[in-house]
Parts: C-alpha cells; sequence; structure tokens
C-alpha cells in the first residue's frame, strides 16, 4: 500500500502544475481591506518606547506584517514602523542576538526577517551578528554532537533546550531570506534533522518514525508520534529550503500529507489550537513550495491562497482583528494573532498575483 501511495504521489509531482488564475478581484479587496484593517488595529496598539508589547517578538512580527503588505510600509512611511525599528536594533546584544530575557535563537530569527525586509543596507550590520548568533547554536560537532545523534542539525530556543522543529524552520527562514551563504554546510546539517522528524521510516531512522509522510514538533523517542499541519508544513518549507529536489521522496511524502489534510478551518491534528500558526505555516510553505493548487482526496484543485483568504476575513473581529478562542501558546493574544493573519493574507495575495 505504501509503495502505492507513493507511486501515486510521484504521478502527481511529474504531471504538469496547472495554471491558476489570478485570485478573483473581489476577494482580492477584501483581502486588501481586512489586511488594512488589522494593521490599523496593531498601529494603535504600539507602546510608548516604540515597540508592540514590549516584546522583540511581537514588534518584529508586527513588522513583518507591515513590510510585507500591498503597501509595503517602510521606516520612512511614519513613527509607527520607524520607532519600532530603532527599538528593535536596540535590543540587539554584544552576541549578535536580538532578544529580550527569552527565546534567543526564535526573536532573532524574527528580527532579522523584519530588519531585512524594511532596509536590508541599512540594517546589515544588525542582520550579519543576528545570522552569527543563529548558526551558532546549531547542533553540531562544535557541540560535541555526530551526525548519529538525533539532535544533529537542529536549533532550539537558545539555551539547553533540546532543538525542534519550529525553531529550525524559524531560523532557516531568516538565513534564507537574509541571503546567507547557500554554500554554508549549516543547510545539509539543518536537513538531517529535517528527514528525523519526518513519519517517513524509508529516510527517518528514528524507530519511532511512522508512514504518512507527515511532521512532528521534534524527533523524539514516543512510538507512532503523531504528524500534524503545522509542522509538516514547516518540514515541506524546511525541505525547500536546504534545496531537496521536487521528486525527492521526503518532499512527495510530504506533498501528499498535505493533499490529504487540506483543511483551513481546523488545525489538522491539533484542532483549535494554534490556529494562526498553521495558517501561517501553511501560507508561507505553499508560497515557498510555488504550487497555488493543491489536489485533495476527491480529486478537485483546491486553490488554498483563494480559500485560506476566505477564511481569515470571515475570522476577523469587527475591531480588525484575530484572536483564538484557544489561547494555547498565546494566541489569545491580539498582536500575535493579528500579525499572523495578516502575514498569511499577505503571502495568499502574493501568491494569488495581486501584490508581488
Amino acid at each position: 500500500m505504501r509503495h502505492r501511495l507513493l507511486a501515486a504521489a510521484l504521478l502527481c509531482v511529474a504531471m504538469p502544475a496547472l495554471a491558476a488564475p489570478k485570485l478573483d478581484a473581489a476577494l482580492a479587496e477584501r483581502a486588501r481591506r481586512a489586511i488594512d484593517r488589522g494593521l490599523e488595529f496593531l498601529r494603535s496598539k504600539q507602546e510608548a518606547n516604540g515597540s508592540y508589547g514590549n516584546h522583540v517578538g511581537l514588534t518584529a512580527m508586527t513588522l513583518q506584517a507591515f513590510a510585507e503588505s500591498p503597501r509595503r510600509y517602510r521606516d520612512a512611511d511614519g513613527p509607527f514602523i520607524a520607532r519600532a525599528s530603532e527599538w528593535l536594533v536596540g535590543q540587539q546584544r554584544a552576541d549578535g542576538a536580538i532578544t529580550g530575557d527569552a527565546t534567543p535563537t526564535y526573536n532573532t530569527a524574527l528580527a532579522i526577517v523584519a530588519l531585512h525586509l524594511l532596509d536590508p543596507a541599512r540594517y546589515a550590520k544588525p542582520i550579519a551578528g543576528g545570522q552569527r548568533f543563529l548558526v551558532r547554536f546549531q547542533v553540531d560537532e562544535d557541540h560535541k554532537f555526530t551526525s548519529a545523534d538525533k539532535s544533529y542539525g537542529g536549533i532550539g530556543y537558545g539555551g539547553d533546550e533540546r532543538p525542534d522543529l519550529s525553531n529550525l524552520v524559524h531560523a532557516l527562514d531568516a538565513l534564507r531570506r537574509t541571503d546567507f551563504d547557500p554554500d554554508s554546510d549549516v543547510w545539509a546539517k539543518a536537513q538531517v534533522f529535517v528527514t528525523r522528524c519526518q513519519n517517513r521510516s524509508e529516510s527517518n531512522d528514528q524507530p519511532w518514525a511512522g508512514d504518512d509522510g507527515g511532521f512532528v514538533y521534534e524527533p523524539g523517542n514516543a512510538i507512532g508520534a503523531r504528524s500534524y499541519g503545522a509542522m509538516t508544513f514547516a518540514g515541506l518549507k524546511s525541505l525547500v529550503f536546504t534545496r531537496a529536489a521536487r521528486d525527492d521522496p521526503r518532499v512527495v511524502a510530504a506533498w501528499a500529507w498535505v493533499r490529504k489534510h487540506y483543511d483551513f478551518h481546523q488545525h489538522p491534528g491539533q484542532g483549535a489550537t494554534s490556529l494562526y500558526f498553521y495558517y501561517q505555516s501553511a501560507a508561507t510553505a505553499l508560497d515557498a513550495y510555488g504550487e497555488r493548487l493543491v489536489p485533495d482526496e476527491k480529486g478537485r484543485h483546491r486553490d488554498w491562497a483563494a480559500d485560506l483568504a476566505t477564511r481569515l476575513v470571515a475570522l476577523q473581529r469587527p475591531d480588525g482583528s484575530w484572536v483564538n478562542d484557544d489561547p494555547k501558546y498565546w494566541e489569545g493574544n491580539p498582536l500575535l494573532a493579528t500579525s499572523r493573519a495578516v502575514t498569511s493574507l499577505n503571502h495568499a495575495l502574493r501568491a494569488g498575483g495581486i501584490i508581488e
């Protein structure tokens, strides 16, 4: 059965992709208005010191939402951008991290993406410092690990914690967006870790690995670890970023999982938990993968950009914000949920041919 499923998935990859039309104009306009209202809400929450939420991660995510929007906000557009980026740079430590008291790699990755989007030349120095900090925390020979260790190639929160796919994909995204050396061995090492997070026993040497093709948070020891949506999109994007080919069996298996579990009304495998993280993971991964139409199990070619935009527009609150009724992992915080929702809409409009 596994070989028949793989053959079918490979056939789907080998077939020419159907060309998707430009996103429907009426839907695109509703999405644009939703983005503007979301950014207006975020702008109203700026702190006196220029930050958003007095938090590096929230400030960086808000700046990314502004910078990638159809209006392409930059420092010159007003103090709600310039003072936030100034505050962000001011949080950089001597070791290159841009962070507060916790999660330094996660915050640094978000921060250098935001700064790069705003002005890569102006912020070249803090970006380079952030890159060096992220690379230093990759688990490898410098940390006395070998390629046989399950944690090899991963990146964690920047302390003694175990590496995980969520932190790694943010680091890889930051390094790729900020033009980190494409020939560095960081990418190949990362792919080793990513492979060990996939439920694909033919490529994953961990004893718990199943065969559904999806991804889990970390290469733990639980037999039959369950794949879920956000991590599968993180795994797909990480494989793309580490230059795995589209016909690589790991990529094919991940794409097959995405097709089987296609759903924007809930977070596959998690329900309502981390819903906006799932939306952003899906939008950025599908945009990076470059496939607009997703063939589902019923033979329909689903336009993910249209489906996701429709869902997010419907979920927006009257004040322009988004909030997850399940507050786990901070998604009850409107700054977090709104910045993720706006970023997801930005990528949907880009994939839909509305913005470059």
